[in-house]
C-alpha cells in the first residue's frame, strides 16, 4: 500500500492554516501531519525526544513571528535531513527567492499558487525534482545561469594532470608526485598552476573538492 505523504506547514495565519489543511486531506496521497504557527514551536517537535513521525515535505513561510523562515531552515535541516522543504511565500524578492534556493529549498511557490499547482509542487519534490513558481524559475535561470555553465562546464582536465591530482588527493607532497610519475618537479608544479586555472581554485584542497564535486574523479565506463 502506497504510503501518504506527510506534510508540516509552518504559516502564521490560522486561516491560511486551516484552508490548506482542509485542502490537503481531501487531497489523495497527501496528510497535514502538524501545522504550526511560528518555526520555534515546529522546530520544537522535530526534537528527538518529541517527535514520533517526520514529514516528508514542511510547507515554510519565510515572514514568521521570531525566527524567519529562512534562519530556520537549517535548524530543519539539522533536525529532519531527508525532510524537503517548499518555501510557501507572499514574498517574491529576488533576494529572498535566491536566498531560500541557496541554503537547498526545493521549490519556492507564492501564495497565490492554486492548490493543483501545490499539490504537483509536492509531488515535484518528494520525486527528487524541484519546484518553482513559472515567474521565478525565469529569474532563477537568468541570474544562476551563468554561474552553474561556470561551475560545470568541462574544464578539460588532462590525463596527467588528473593523476596529479589524484594523487594530491591521496596526500602525496610534489616530490613524491614527481618521483611516482617519473617527471621533474618543476613540472609537477606547472600541472597544478594549471589544475587551479582550470578549476578557478587557489590551493590544493580546494580543487580536489571541487573535481569531486564536478565528477572529475568519477570512473569512466
Amino acid at each position: 500500500m502506497k504510503k501518504n505523504i506527510k506534510v508540516m506547514l509552518v504559516e502564521d495565519h490560522p486561516e491560511y492554516r486551516d484552508m490548506l489543511k482542509f485542502m490537503l486531506d481531501k487531497e489523495e496521497g497527501m496528510e497535514m501531519l502538524s501545522k504550526f504557527g511560528n518555526a520555534e514551536l515546529a522546530l520544537r517537535s522535530l526534537q528527538p525526544l518529541n517527535h514520533n513521525s517526520e514529514p516528508d515535505v514542511i510547507l515554510l513561510d519565510l515572514n514568521l513571528p521570531g525566527m524567519s523562515g529562512l534562519e530556520a531552515m537549517p535548524w530543519f535541516e539539522k533536525y529532519t535531513p531527508d525532510t524537503k522543504i517548499i518555501i510557501l511565500s507572499q514574498s517574491d524578492r529576488e533576494a529572498d527567492v535566491l536566498l531560500a534556493v541557496q541554503q537547498g529549498a526545493a521549490g519556492y511557490l507564492l501564495k497565490s499558487a492554486t492548490m493543483q499547482e501545490l499539490t504537483r509542487g509536492i509531488r515535484t519534490v518528494i520525486s527528487g525534482g524541484a519546484t518553482l513558481e513559472p515567474g521565478l524559475a525565469r529569474f532563477i535561470m537568468k541570474t544562476l545561469q551563468p554561474r552553474l555553465k561556470k561551475t560545470t562546464s568541462d574544464p578539460r582536465i588532462s590525463k596527467r594532470e588528473l593523476e596529479v591530482l589524484a594523487l594530491i588527493g591521496d596526500g602525496l607532497s610534489q616530490k613524491e608526485i614527481a618521483d611516482r610519475l617519473n617527471i621533474n618537479i618543476f613540472t609537477v608544479g606547472d600541472h597544478l598552476k594549471h589544475i587551479y586555472a582550470k578549476l578557478n581554485v587557489a590551493n590544493a584542497p580546494a580543487a580536489v573538492n571541487k573535481a569531486h564535486r564536478l565528477g572529475i574523479f568519477s570512473p569512466e565506463e
